[in-house]
């Protein structure tokens, strides 16, 4: 038997302020993408903004109905619409932000599980990482350099 650890790191910011000014301008986007969305079941608000290699900035939110849990996150939101109208232009980075109808929310809130999946999918279509940067509604922003540092051991089609 053989044990494997698998690390990985990212970079904490005390506030989105500490940001890169271009990072900061996303990440105000994906603040405004937020306050979008439809989320009267969860009543948890999440807005994403892409930058893509052209310079174009692509926005999604989560959209629920009443079919829970049929909606879409704003991650996958954004991403499809960007390969829908953009199709071959790399995603360089996203910008990430969560806020909740009932109580603030201060940690950084990462994609789920399936927005990972999606993300992880790009770039490996893309073969270049998406940088991502995530935050709740104030407090600590964290940057992961790849999907691959939130999802090390992706399933991708070279398993298929």
């Amino acid at each position: 038997m053989e044990k494997i650890n698998v690390i990985t790191s990212f970079t904490a910011y005390n506030s989105a302020e500490e940001l890169p000014k271009e990072v900061n301008e996303l990440m105000k986007k994906a603040v405004e993408a937020r306050k979008k969305a439809y989320a009267p079941y969860s009543k948890f608000r999440v807005g994403a903004a892409l930058e893509l290699e052209n310079g174009e900035v692509v926005i999604g939110s989560n959209q629920e109905n009443a079919a829970y849990p049929s909606g879409l996150c704003a991650e996958r939101v954004a991403v499809f619409h960007a390969g829908a109208v953009h199709p071959g232009v790399t995603i360089r980075r996203i910008a990430i932000s969560a806020a909740s109808d009932e109580k603030t929310v201060t940690a950084p809130i990462p994609p789920c599980g399936a927005c990972r999946q999606s993300i992880a999918e790009y770039e490996q279509k893309q073969d270049s990482p998406i940088e991502i940067y995530f935050m709740g509604e104030t407090g600590k922003v964290l940057q992961s350099d790849s999907l691959k540092n939130l999802l090390p051991l992706v399933f991708d089609s070279h398993y298929l």
